[in-house]
């Protein structure tokens, strides 16, 4: 009778957890499967209005792929993208990295560690939009950036930094790793804390150098965390808008070196074109999914060996 009474009482308390897992499916549903699914049916249909006139639905099966794929500017605008997420990406873990080895090593005995921690996490908490409107007026013509190079004597006119594909890049880089490298910094602090201390203490008896423990301790535990950091800033980065959009009023300025593949989905979306915007943006879910596999699949095997 207790083994009953005791497998009944689990069984209560499962349903209880399914009905409270059930906004959460009801939510997915509405707001992402669902929308998911009318995304990639409206793929193969062209609808779109000119002007006045509303143009279908008219079903063409894949031809909106097809015009996407041989359309080189979706290649120019993926290249400009990963540029300017792996240009972000590559300081911004670095310094993580740094940082999060630093707050967590206790040999180091840091003061004023929550002081730190907040001040790098805050920029992760200003608006992509805010942060570029200030990166805007810093780096203008007339700005305080120039007026400081100006009176230093560097420049003897004022550097148009929105004129040149490198220095606007650069300032899309800089943005995305200062908004995100607080962030970075925690989720890889929150991975070293997890750390056994006995490990680095069996080391230091064994004689190992800082850098030994760091590569051949911390970075082989700590690969989940930066196997999930990576991934998700990789999404993060493929879906990159509000700052190139901000920066260069939606026009990708210089030479469309600065339009993201988000950038040209919000065009579509824009002028109603419902069509090649579905099929645009079932072709970004599809590299999406293939280059995190990919950075999954790598890291797995390093796991693994």
């Amino acid at each position: 009778m207790d083994k009953k009474k005791s497998n009944s009482n689990v069984v209560k308390f499962n349903r209880w957890g399914y009905i409270f897992l059930i906004p959460f499916f009801v939510t997915y549903i509405v707001f992402s499967l669902i929308p998911l699914f009318s995304t990639i049916y409206n793929s193969f249909f062209e609808n779109y209005r000119s002007g006045l006139k509303q143009i279908g639905p008219n079903f063409v099966g894949i031809t909106n792929y097809i015009n996407l794929l041989s359309s080189p500017e979706i290649w120019k605008y993926l290249v400009n993208t990963l540029i300017m997420w792996v240009g972000g990406f590559i300081p911004q873990i670095t310094i993580a990295l740094l940082l999060a080895y630093w707050f967590s090593d206790p040999s180091l005995r840091l003061k004023g560690q929550r002081f730190f921690k907040t001040v790098i996490y805050m920029p992760n908490l200003i608006m992509a939009s805010a942060f570029s409107m200030l990166f805007f007026a810093l780096f203008s013509d007339s700005g305080p950036v120039n007026q400081i190079l100006l009176s230093l004597g560097f420049i003897k006119e004022p550097f148009k930094f929105f004129q040149y594909v490198i220095a606007s890049r650069v300032l899309v880089m800089l943005m995305n790793f200062l908004m995100w490298f607080g962030n970075t910094t925690i989720l890889l602090m929150a991975g070293m804390l997890g750390i056994d201390s006995s490990l680095y203490e069996a080391a230091q008896v064994d004689g190992a150098t800082a850098s030994q423990v760091f590569f051949k301790i911390t970075m082989p535990i700590l690969r989940p965390i930066f196997t999930y950091v990576l991934i998700t800033s990789l999404i993060g980065g493929l879906q990159m808008f509000d700052v190139p959009q901000i920066l260069t009023n939606g026009r990708g300025n210089p030479t469309d070196s600065l339009t993201t593949v988000i950038m040209l989905l919000n065009r579509y979306l824009t002028s109603k074109d419902v069509g090649r915007g579905g099929a645009l943006s079932v072709f970004l879910f599809v590299v999406t999914g293939i280059l995190s596999l990919v950075v999954f699949r790598m890291n797995s095997s390093k796991d693994k060996d």
